[in-house]
């Protein structure tokens, strides 16, 4: 997918703060944190959001998910961290690559959604 930024981050032609790669996911910092810590895991196989995952893609969001765990520890995440996937246009996803947003520091994140 040519004109999507996180294939062309996974290609090497954008570049990106990485923190973990492998043959399946790519983890990196996001450019514009909202947290303390604040980074990206994208599988690297093009999915354009969470509504289009299918049976086959159950393994690497698997490692999405436990890498996901596992770079929030070492990044010191060690009280607790949010993850989030947005999904679609009401979800608010804004780049059709699915991708987890995962968000924590020393600090305590504000309330999820406002009651």
């Amino acid at each position: 997918m040519s004109d999507c930024i996180f294939c062309r981050i996974v290609a090497g032609e954008i570049p990106a703060k990485k923190i973990h790669e492998d043959e399946d996911i790519l983890a990196f910092h996001d450019i514009h944190p909202v947290a303390p810590v604040h980074f990206l895991v994208i599988p690297k196989l093009h999915i354009p959001s969470m509504a289009e995952l299918r049976p086959e893609h159950a393994a690497v969001m698997g490692r999405v998910m436990t890498e996901s765990a596992r770079i929030a520890g070492e990044l010191g995440c060690l009280d607790g961290f949010r993850t989030i996937i947005n999904t679609g246009r009401v979800g608010r996803q804004e780049v059709y690559h699915l991708h987890v947003h995962i968000l924590g520091g020393p600090e305590v994140l504000p309330a999820m959604l406002r009651r």
